[in-house]
């Protein structure tokens, strides 16, 4: 059974047994909308939750089978009834998270569609998990199948090396899945086994003479105990979220973990963006969440600053982040190799989660942006067309060999995908008092409880492919309110915020707004063309973004990038593939002086647009090199790698000097 929108705010009361209880502070004034109101329709992002209901979490929930995740649970309820010295089934001692991230994935689902076999295979998991909870509420299969003798990672005793045992990283996801499971069929089953835990963690860790004063090395738990918060309104919760993320950076009484897990100086000091870029995004997210709650303008101001150090200075064009495989995480300023380029699947994802919290924080239209550039191109690369296939780096170039996997060893990226993907419907819509944000373009519907009464938004639309998007209103009766619909950056004639990249070809005309076929004046504010009046069921408004291909150039510093040129349209970053262009790519000289053509092939990769225009290629025969005039087809930069193990380029050559010498070797082809 899901809940419906209505119901969202009872939750609290349903938990607590009485009235629902108030933040402590103003929380975010942008509210999100339940995941049940909004349904994708058709189209590019319906195409992918159809891909992940019907192919990737029965999929994952076998792996998760095969690779023994579930059977560390079973391993150890089997120690707690008698029976140690077993060892851990899988590879690594968080893998736990595995399982809870593809519990919260398919806990979405059922918020969307009823699925009775699934609901019923979760509910065998989460009996699985509760036998392995210790009576205490601890739960770490790693420890609990051999106390004597744990996994060298998870340290000799609870909480002894949590800088690498993700201990509390494994159940900041346990929470999050606790919460998407009440949610979505009303049962408290796996909720009570994750409040059990948090109140062991609770008591355990804090400010108090007998508490523990560490952190986690890989920050997740401070996103799921705010929303423990937010169902049970406990302020021990919100208040040791808030004290894991100021403690860090402190060394009272411990050995700090260093930059690699942002603890290298307290969050209220920091200014950069280091280390790890899952564990600093998910920081982030959290300290987000802490500042909404608190109302404390200090973490705003910090959370700004490390934004304008990412997307200035250590941004992919395709919105990855993380340039360094060595440590999965940020590299030192403007180093983002294309080839090289790590840009960590689970980074992209969490960092398109931050700017989502920064978008409620500020109601800046900028941080929506960035999620939708990381979500249809850096993410979208990591998630595979098929459903079944990944990547867990996602460079932008290679030389040839690179595949999907259907899984991996370290398999955090799969469900971390199933979870986004099914949860994205939360993300495309936000209300604020006489305010309704359209943040994402997609077919789709929403049911939106606003000060007004309700509403109904209904898009139609072929985004991304086209920039043409109609919205039917439908109020519950005639109101007054201000619909805002977000203009994404590169339909003003930037790429991204921040001034990393430019065009470097002439702009197109505005986007245009209509409400009833009548153009609106231009009302821009904060990033939305913001349009208030009295609306009426039947209200059609029109917002048509100019969708020109356009040439983009990277800053100086990004030595990677000089003398080269990428190719966008819409939202989307464009690549060459060497299947599409004679079997290679870094030989290639691209001629910008006339723009690709945009043409539609719904037989090719789903339904895409191809992008066609004019390079040279060189090639070596008989000892010569010749410059062929050539036809360069670009594709999706989301889609490559699906038929041909060849050669990628996003950064095309623009100058001669820029093309891979002949017989270097690292291209099919060449």
């Amino acid at each position: 059974m899901k809940k419906s929108a209505a119901c969202a705010g009872l939750v609290l009361a349903v938990l607590g047994g009485a009235a629902c209880a108030k933040a402590p502070s103003p929380d975010y004034s942008i509210k999100d909308v339940p995941l049940a109101a909004v349904r994708f329709t058709g189209g590019f992002w319906a195409e992918r939750q159809k891909t992940v209901v019907s192919v990737t979490i029965r999929h994952e929930m076998k792996e998760c089978e095969e690779t023994g995740r579930l059977r560390n649970f079973d391993l150890a309820a089997a120690a707690l009834g008698g029976e140690p010295g077993g060892r851990l089934a899988s590879a690594y001692p968080f893998d736990d998270s595995d399982v809870f991230k593809l519990i919260e994935a398919a806990s979405d689902v059922l918020m969307l569609r009823p699925d009775p076999d699934l609901e019923k295979d979760i509910d065998g998991w989460i009996s699985r998990i509760g036998a392995a909870q210790e009576p205490d509420g601890y739960l770490y299969t790693a420890r609990t199948i051999n106390p004597a003798a744990p996994p060298e990672m998870s340290g000799p005793e609870r909480w002894s090396n949590l800088s690498m045992s993700h201990e509390l990283y494994n159940v900041g996801h346990l929470y999050e899945a606790a919460a998407a499971h009440f949610q979505a069929t009303g049962r408290r089953v796996l909720l009570d086994i994750a409040l059990k835990n948090a109140d062991l963690i609770d008591r355990t860790f804090g400010p108090g003479e007998t508490q523990l004063k560490s952190v986690p090395g890989h920050e997740e738990i401070e996103i799921g105990l705010v929303k423990l918060f937010r169902l049970t309104g406990k302020m021990k919760y919100l208040d040791l979220a808030r004290f894991f993320v100021e403690e860090r950076g402190r060394a009272s009484g411990r050995k700090r973990y260093g930059e690699y897990s942002q603890d290298h100086k307290p969050v209220l000091e920091q200014d950069e963006a280091v280390g790890h870029a899952v564990r600093a995004a998910y920081l982030y997210s959290g300290t987000a969440d802490i500042a909404a709650l608190t109302g404390d303008p200090r973490y705003v101001a910090v959370l700004e600053k490390i934004w304008e150090d990412v997307v200035g200075r250590k941004l992919y064009l395709t919105g990855g982040i993380g340039s360094a495989g060595g440590i999965e995480g940020f590299g030192p300023p403007y180093e983002m190799g294309n080839e090289t380029g790590y840009a960590e699947t689970c980074a992209t994802i969490a960092f398109a989660l931050w700017n989502h919290r920064m978008f409620r924080l500020t109601g800046e239209a900028k941080y929506m942006d960035l999620f939708e550039r990381a979500a249809m191109n850096a993410f979208l690369s990591g998630a595979g067309m098929s459903g079944d296939l990944f990547f867990y780096p996602n460079p932008l170039a290679s030389g040839g060999g690179t595949r999907r996997t259907p899984w991996f060893k370290c398999a955090c990226c799969p469900p971390n995908v199933a979870r986004f993907i099914a949860g994205l419907g939360g993300y495309a819509y936000a209300v604020a008092d006489d305010n309704v944000y359209v943040n994402l373009y997609g077919r789709s519907t929403a049911e939106l409880a606003t000060k007004r009464g309700l509403v109904r938004l209904t898009q139609t639309t072929d985004y991304p492919w086209a920039g043409d998007i109609a919205i039917e209103v439908a109020p519950a009766g005639p109101a007054a309110w201000t619909l805002r619909l977000r203009i994404p950056e590169w339909s003003l004639g930037r790429p991204l915020p921040g001034g990393l990249y430019s065009y470097a070809d002439a702009g197109p005309g505005m986007p245009s707004v209509k409400v009833n076929g009548k153009e609106t004046p231009a009302a821009l504010d904060k990033g939305y063309w913001a349009v208030t009046r009295t609306w009426t069921r039947g209200d059609i408004v029109t917002l048509s973004l100019p969708m020109p291909v356009r040439l983009v150039r990277a800053r100086a510093e990004v030595a990677s990038d000089a003398g080269r040129i990428a190719v966008e349209r819409g939202p989307l970053v464009y690549a060459a593939e060497a299947v599409d262009n004679g079997g290679s790519v870094s030989r290639l000289l691209f001629d910008p002086s006339v723009l690709p053509e945009p043409e539609f092939r719904p037989g090719l990769l789903g339904g895409v647009v191809v992008l066609t225009g004019r390079a040279t290629a060189f090639r070596m025969r008989n000892g010569k090199e010749d410059a062929v005039p050539s036809v360069l087809t670009l594709i999706p930069y989301y889609a490559w790698a699906h038929r041909d193990a060849g050669g990628m380029a996003v950064w095309l050559a623009a100058e001669k000097d820029k093309i891979r010498p002949a017989g270097a070797g690292a291209e099919p082809g060449t």
